[in-house]
């Protein structure tokens, strides 16, 4: 274990610039480049000097005979700010990525000089998204360094400034092409993976396990208007960036993230958020203050990962969020021989370390074990798992089902491959019934493993309601889940949702809300928030709440549809046909357009879009059990409600739904409910 930074930097190579400088005396300007880059570095230099700004550039300032590594990393320690000759050769550069990656870490403030117009590569995007830059461009090499002399004198002479100090952007000075994302406080959200209660992409109110398309790149919206207050025992771990050459390494980054929140959750008295809400910062730019008052946490983890070759770097660093402290910052060096190994070595170290550091807690429990091939199978069926296409799916269920073929005593994998096999489920993708046949083998093989792991009982709770309609199995699996992880998030949500379907909405109100708190940042509960908010009458509430999840997103799934129904029992009918017609998602669309135009009494357009919804309506019975219901029509609906019974997962939201008030008094519902196993 070393400080961050403290191995090896490949050697810089390049003509010396004037020599004299005390090497060991700290610096205004750190100046990096790569060796075909040398000419300007020493124009940079020589122009700053001029001025009599001190400069410290290798070679010239490392100090015969000592390790250049140690050289660098004091150098960059030492100095105020770093100024990056940027370049093709310079992004090209691993020593120039790791100079920058260690003045990032350091928090100091890096001014790039541009001289061409290469693209930045996502590890480059990550470190320079609060930086600055000056562009030669067309007015030539003398008039950037007169404008990269007035930023750096600007920073320089800014009340207050030091080594730590946060930079400021200069007015001639332009800013990133990358656009730096205008970021909300809390409570608003975005639809993430991975939490054992989600389900399915395909448009329809599945079961409680549903997610939504796309939700890697979220699109930048109004801040929101309500903040969470920051426990000061709370910490949120970002999603560690790959850094490696050939980005080949995600899905080990991802998963070494996951297993430091997974393992924090379990800390008695720290508040971590969800996987779903800190991983919804992935590939953005917002500032460690925007993120710690969107996640309401007092602390940020971040870090990267870097593989060459057998071998892997890891990089972590708590922040302190209200003043930008660095609190900590670790290197890990490790041999790849062992994956799982390194993954579960790093992450017990990190997380003692923060242990001690937040809440003074003792040793986490030990590692469930296995191969290294088997993990990093087990790494890579997690990573597909996270996206909604048929594609993803498969190749989710392959890795899975090939780590299990290896070590059938891995339960991880088995716990994995049972909710894989429920997206494709509640996909459509394979067939309801012998599908969760199949799920429910895979979850109990993982109980029979290790009944200390929490997922495989939330799938069970899956199983049990959207197959069987047995809600006390269901609810029994839920709370052995939460006995054995009360902060699991995934259990929590299962939770509301299971309260919902019986019946009783208040209760399953504030569970929603309960789940919003673990996990701020998840459009997908709060969608499910606003729908339950609509069953329980309360339309202000509801249509306040899809709101927020439209101004994060306006083109989440279901958002404009859920509004839409919203405004219907509001009787703002135009309204609601406009958000009909603005969903995006031709499924949620073609389930909302038949609801409005009948409720406009444009008859023809109503019968036309019910058409289209019956060309499609396979997995989709539910819905057009719905639109008949509203169109007047018990005999259909009742036998459509029949054929969602065994082929339509989102039978489950059938109490309460409003859209069946028109046939609640028919005892045909009453007989139906039964069949279903809920309470009159």
């Amino acid at each position: 274990m070393q400080e961050s930074g403290g191995s090896a930097i490949a050697e810089l190579k390049g003509s010396p610039a004037e020599a004299g400088q005390d090497p060991q005396a700290a610096s205004d300007v750190f100046v990096s480049y790569a060796s075909k880059d040398a000419a300007t570095a020493n124009a940079v230099v020589t122009a700053l000097e001029s001025q009599g700004l001190k400069c410290w550039i290798a070679p010239r300032n490392v100090i015969p005979g000592s390790q250049y590594a140690d050289g660098i990393v004091r150098a960059i320690n030492g100095a105020r700010l770093l100024v990056l000759v940027l370049s093709e050769s310079a992004i090209a550069s691993p020593h120039v990525g790791r100079e920058v990656e260690r003045a990032s870490s350091k928090q100091r403030p890096i001014i790039a000089l541009k001289t061409d117009a290469t693209a930045l590569t996502p590890a480059l995007e990550y470190f320079l998204s609060e930086s600055q830059w000056v562009d030669v461009g067309s007015e030539g090499l003398d008039a950037a360094l007169a404008k990269l002399i007035a930023a750096v004198r600007r920073h320089l002479a800014a009340p207050g400034a030091s080594a730590s100090a946060p930079q400021k952007r200069p007015s001639s000075v332009r800013a990133s092409s990358k656009r730096r994302l205008p970021w909300i406080a809390a409570f608003v959200a975005c639809a993430v993976v991975l939490t054992l209660v989600y389900a399915a992409i395909r448009p329809r109110p599945h079961a409680p396990g549903e997610t939504a398309a796309a939700t890697a790149s979220p699109a930048a919206a109004p801040a929101a208007t309500v903040a969470i207050a920051p426990a000061e025992k709370s910490v949120a771990v970002l999603p560690l960036v790959d850094m490696s050459e050939k980005k080949d390494q995600e899905y080990f980054s991802d998963g070494l993230s996951e297993e430091l929140i997974d393992m924090l959750t379990k800390v008695p008295d720290l508040r971590v958020p969800a996987r779903t809400s800190s991983f919804y910062f992935k590939g953005q730019h917002a500032t460690i203050a925007e993120m710690a008052r969107a996640l309401g946490v007092a602390h940020i983890l971040e870090g990267s990962v870097r593989r060459s070759g057998n071998t892997v770097r890891v990089t972590v660093q708590l922040i302190r969020a209200d003043n930008g402290y660095h609190l900590w910052s670790e290197t890990y060096d490790r041999d790849l021989k062992d994956v799982f190994q390194v993954q579960d070595d790093i992450s017990r170290m990190v997380v003692e370390k923060l242990k001690l550091t937040l809440v003074n807690a003792g040793p986490s429990a030990q590692a469930r074990a296995t191969t290294s091939e088997v993990h990093n199978l087990y790494l890579q069926g997690r990573f597909f798992l996270q996206n909604e296409t048929m594609g993803d799916l498969e190749k989710a269920v392959g890795f899975f089902q090939r780590a299990v073929a290896i070590d059938p005593s891995y339960a991880p994998a088995w716990s994995g491959l049972g909710f894989a096999l429920f997206r494709q489920v509640a996909n459509g993708n394979i067939s309801v019934l012998p599908g969760l046949e199949k799920v429910n083998a895979a979850a109990q093989k993982a109980i029979e493993l290790d009944p200390t792991l929490a997922e495989p009982y939330q799938v069970v709770s899956l199983v049990k309601m959207t197959g069987s309609h047995d809600w006390a199995g269901a609810r029994a699996a839920l709370d052995k889940s939460l006995q054995v992880d009360p902060n699991n998030v995934g259990a929590l949500v299962g939770d509301a949702h299971l309260t919902r379907a019986v019946g009783n909405l208040d209760l399953a109100l504030a569970k929603f809300r309960q789940t919003l708190d673990r996990d701020p940042l998840n459009l997908l509960n709060r969608r499910y928030l606003a729908r339950v908010e609509y069953f329980a009458g309360r339309l202000d509430e509801a249509e306040a709440t899809v709101r927020q999840v439209l101004e994060m997103r306006p083109s989440f799934p279901a958002a404009h549809y859920e509004l839409g129904r919203i405004l219907l029992a509001k009787g703002q009918v135009a309204a609601a046909v406009s958000e009909f017609e603005a969903e995006e998602n031709p499924g949620w669309r073609q389930f909302g357009l038949p609801l409005g135009y009948h409720a406009q009494r444009r008859t023809a357009d109503a019968n036309a879009a019910l058409e289209a919804l019956l060309a499609d309506s396979a997995g989709s019975e539910f819905q057009v059990a719905e639109t008949y219901a509203y169109f007047g029509n018990p005999d259909k609906a009742f036998y459509w409600l029949d054929r969602a019974i065994d082929h339509d997962p989102g039978i489950q939201w059938l109490r309460g739904d409003p859209l069946f008030k028109g046939i609640i008094a028919d005892p045909r519902y009453a007989a139906l409910l039964r069949k279903l196993n809920l309470p009159p």
